[in-house]
């Protein structure tokens, strides 16, 4: 799978939010054992980027 750049240029919140939840996921991603890395030839940030497009993880800023 490759990174989803059509859906990051459409993409019309925050990007830098986006990014951090992206790169947030594809630490969890790599740290457990989820048969879609293997699916996504191991590739977990385009992995994690393609979840939170689709919806499938969401994400919420939390204020300090």
């Amino acid at each position: 799978m490759v990174f989803p750049l059509e859906e990051l240029v459409k993409y019309s919140s925050n990007i830098y939010e986006i990014t951090v939840a992206a790169s947030r996921r594809a630490y969890q991603l790599a740290k457990i054992e989820d048969p879609e890395i293997e699916q996504n030839d191991g590739k977990v940030v385009s992995l994690a980027a393609r979840q939170l497009f689709d919806n499938k993880v969401t994400f919420k800023i939390e204020q300090q």
